[in-house]
C-alpha cells in the first residue's frame, strides 16, 4: 500500500486557513477599551467631516468665481494656477472622504468586537498604534512585512 504525501510548504499557510481550530487563545480588546477607542474615533470623525465641509466650500467658491474671466483679455502666467489650486482642493477632499470611510469602517469593527485585531497575524494591534492611527487594520509587524 502506497502512502501519498502532499507538499504543503509553510509559506502558503494563512491565518484564515483554519478558522475552526485556533492554535491559541483568541484575544480581543475589552468592552471598556473598545468604548475608549470609539470615543477617539468619533472625535476624529467629527473633525474630519468639518474639514471636508470646509474643503467642499472652498471648491464651490472656486467654481463660482471661475477662471473664465471675460474681462481678462491677456494670457498671463497665473491662468493655470486657478485650475491647479482647484485640483489640489479636489485631491484633499478625496483623501478626506477616504479617511472618513476608514473611520466609519473602524466603528463597524468596534460594533462587531473585531476592532484592533490584525487582519494578517490575528494578534492584537498595539494600543499606542491604534491611538495614533485608529483605523489601522495591520499590526506593526504585518505592516513592516508588507512594505518589504
Amino acid at each position: 500500500m502506497k502512502t501519498v504525501t502532499t507538499y504543503a510548504p509553510e509559506f502558503t499557510k494563512s491565518v484564515l486557513d483554519q478558522p475552526d481550530a485556533p492554535t491559541g487563545p483568541i484575544y480581543r480588546y475589552s468592552d471598556p477599551e473598545l468604548q475608549e477607542f470609539k470615543e477617539i474615533i468619533l472625535k476624529k470623525l467629527e473633525a474630519a467631516k468639518k474639514e471636508l465641509v470646509y474643503l467642499q466650500g472652498l471648491i464651490t467658491r472656486k467654481d463660482e468665481a471661475g477662471t473664465d474671466d471675460t474681462e481678462n483679455k491677456y494670457m498671463s502666467m497665473e491662468d493655470g494656477s486657478g485650475s491647479q489650486e482647484r485640483e489640489q482642493l479636489n485631491q484633499m477632499a478625496s483623501r478626506q472622504i477616504q479617511f472618513i470611510d476608514h473611520l466609519e469602517k473602524a466603528l463597524m469593527r468596534i460594533e462587531n468586537k473585531t476592532y484592533g485585531i490584525c487582519r494578517v497575524t490575528g494578534k492584537l494591534i498595539d494600543k499606542a498604534r491604534l491611538k495614533a492611527v485608529p483605523h489601522a487594520t495591520l499590526s506593526i509587524e504585518a505592516k513592516l512585512a508588507k512594505s518589504k
